[in-house]
């Protein structure tokens, strides 16, 4: 006897598949961000700016405001408010809600919020070549890159499918 064969899709099931996954992807990014704010970045030991061991995004800007608003403002706008905003954009999209014409302004979103990965980046390096203290990168900073870069990735794959569609 013969096994059953698989059922076999329609031609138009495989992106409406996709498109639910991504949606469901791009779902998690709104609970992930959150965490990877409050997630440590940073492990520092003597830095003038942070008196503590830990630095988070949440905890970072805190002591920023004190410090220099504009960069607080800066750091805000790219770690906080372009990534969200890319990613409740994106749902948008995807959901029917809004125009997928918006697609390219929410690529430039999420550049932006991939700056301020350079710029931890950019940071840890300064404070390891100066000899401030010692610096080491923590679970965070992982977590807050692969949402950036799953986000990115989201918003290209969300493009083609709508495109084939």
């Amino acid at each position: 006897m013969a096994a059953p064969k698989a059922p076999s899709r329609r031609c138009g099931d495989g992106p409406a598949v996709t498109l639910r996954l991504l949606r469901l992807a791009n779902l998690a990014l709104l609970i992930l961000f959150p965490i990877a704010w409050a997630a440590p970045l940073l492990r520092a030991g003597l830095l003038p700016l942070f008196g503590m061991s830990e630095i988070s995004v949440l905890s970072g800007l805190a002591s920023l405001w004190q410090a220099d608003i504009f960069l607080a403002l800066l750091v805000t706008l790219l770690a906080l408010v372009a990534p969200f905003a890319k990613t409740v954009g994106l749902a948008l999209i995807q959901y029917g809600l809004a125009s997928p014409r918006l697609l390219p302004a929410i690529h430039v979103m999420g550049k932006l919020a991939m700056a301020d990965v350079f710029l931890i980046a950019i940071y840890v390096v300064v404070a390891k070549g100066v000899g401030l203290g010692r610096v080491e990168t923590a679970w965070g900073l992982y977590l807050f890159t692969f949402c950036v870069l799953a986000s990115l990735a989201l918003s290209s794959l969300t493009a083609r499918v709508l495109n084939r569609a």
